[in-house]
């Protein structure tokens, strides 16, 4: 086995089990919150807030993290994460309040910035005109941890809202005993940079797109999207719970579905669709895709209808490995943790912003002082920040990969 193929499988394996250790508990954490405080509507508020703390400190962590792998490499910044997420799972198995909850994801988010170390070893490993095929294999692996997760998560609630967690924390540990043994390293001696502690600034790293001619039409159009994406991970337990009457079975089922599709798309979709139509046109069909699901989770009137919906918008996953594939074609190979860790950073802000949003105007919605009960609200207004998405890459130029050059005022070494 060659290294581009040992440490692309490796990266694959290991996010499938980071999203399945996550998607076991997607299911039970809102049950979880509501025992401890009451109804659903005032979980809501503590759901936000939670999923908000750890994205929090993906923003302030996923810099460093890919500054410190251009330095050290990529292995020991992935194997060190992956150590902390599985002792963290243990952590969060045992939390006999909201207190310690809250201190578990914040753990969570620190180590869950290493995505941005993963997807640094796919481009250190790949040819530029690959990677926007090889970043589909995140998506892919995204999708099959919905799969796999949700479903486990649901069956494994029956017998307790804690079962999950220990089940993550092992299959987290499988993982890194798993790249302990088979990793190799992708960044030469030779490509690595000093660290720098003002390079690991969030904010100042999110500049560093901007140093990209070409890409802040893109980088808007990712914030957009991100953004929509929370309202539909923050509050698709909360609205299915509250206007269909399901089940963490019932919704582990639906979001194992959801990552089938995701997976489809981006595993193989995405590779036979890209060279006809290219990145550009992928994004425009992804973006009237999210339009259109995003509508039809909001009105829904019966269960069997969010499948349909989810059908819907399946070409949306089209957009995201689409928009990492151009703007990574931006830096040179020592960079590639900083662009990586830039985006994100990116979408870590929007994880903080997106659910507190997302769950406040679920809350206003469905509260007892609600002046209109509509629960699909928050996807409505998801569908509202994919319009503006649409448009600005409709009517702003974007750039096709072939033609973006990186500038002379990239990072200087």
């Amino acid at each position: 086995m060659n290294k581009q193929t040992a440490g692309i499988r490796f990266i694959f394996i290991t996010m499938v089990l980071d999203i399945l250790g996550m998607g076991i508990v997607i299911p039970i954490m809102p049950q979880l919150i509501t025992g401890l405080v009451g109804d659903i509507s005032s979980a809501s508020w503590w759901y936000g807030i939670i999923i908000a703390i750890y994205a929090a400190m993906q923003f302030v962590f996923a810099p460093a993290l890919g500054r410190l792998s251009d330095r050290y490499g990529r292995r020991p910044v992935l194997l060190i994460a992956l150590a902390g997420a599985s002792l963290d799972y243990v952590l969060l198995a045992m939390a006999p309040n909201l207190a310690i909850l809250v201190i578990g994801r914040i753990i969570a988010g620190i180590t869950g910035a290493s995505i941005s170390v993963g997807v640094a070893y796919i481009a250190d490993v790949t040819a530029p005109e690959e990677r926007t095929r090889n970043f589909g294999i995140v998506g892919a692996a995204f999708g099959i941890g919905l799969v796999l997760g949700p479903v486990a998560g649901g069956l494994l609630g029956w017998f307790g809202p804690r079962v999950p967690f220990y089940a993550a924390a092992i299959l987290t540990g499988l993982n890194w005993l798993y790249g302990w043994l088979v990793l190799p390293e992708s960044l030469a001696p030779a490509s690595r940079r000093p660290f720098a502690w003002r390079e690991a600034n969030p904010f100042a790293t999110l500049a560093l797109l901007g140093r990209y001619p070409g890409v802040r039409g893109l980088t808007a159009i990712f914030l957009l999207i991100n953004l929509a994406q929370q309202a539909l991970q923050s509050t698709w337990v909360l609205s299915t719970t509250l206007r269909f009457g399901w089940t963490p079975i019932d919704n582990g089922v639906a979001l194992a579905v959801y990552g089938v599709i995701t997976a489809v798309v981006q595993a193989w979709l995405l590779g036979r669709l890209l060279p006809r139509l290219g990145a550009r046109r992928l994004i425009v069909i992804g973006l009237a895709s999210h339009i259109v699901g995003f509508a039809a989770y909001a009105v829904a009137p019966s269960g069997w209808m969010m499948y349909a919906a989810l059908i819907a918008t399946s070409l949306c996953f089209l957009v995201q490995p689409a928009i990492q594939g151009i703007i990574s074609q931006q830096a040179d190979s020592a960079s590639q943790g900083a662009i990586q860790g830039a985006l994100t950073s990116l979408v870590s802000l929007t994880s903080i912003v997106g659910p507190l949003i997302a769950t406040a105007v679920f809350s206003a919605f469905t509260g007892p002082a609600a002046a209109v009960s509509f629960p699909g609200a928050p996807f409505a207004m998801a569908a509202g920040f994919c319009a503006l998405g649409l448009l600005l890459a409709l009517y702003r130029p974007l750039p096709a990969a072939a033609d973006l050059t990186p500038p002379s005022m990239a990072i200087q070494h």
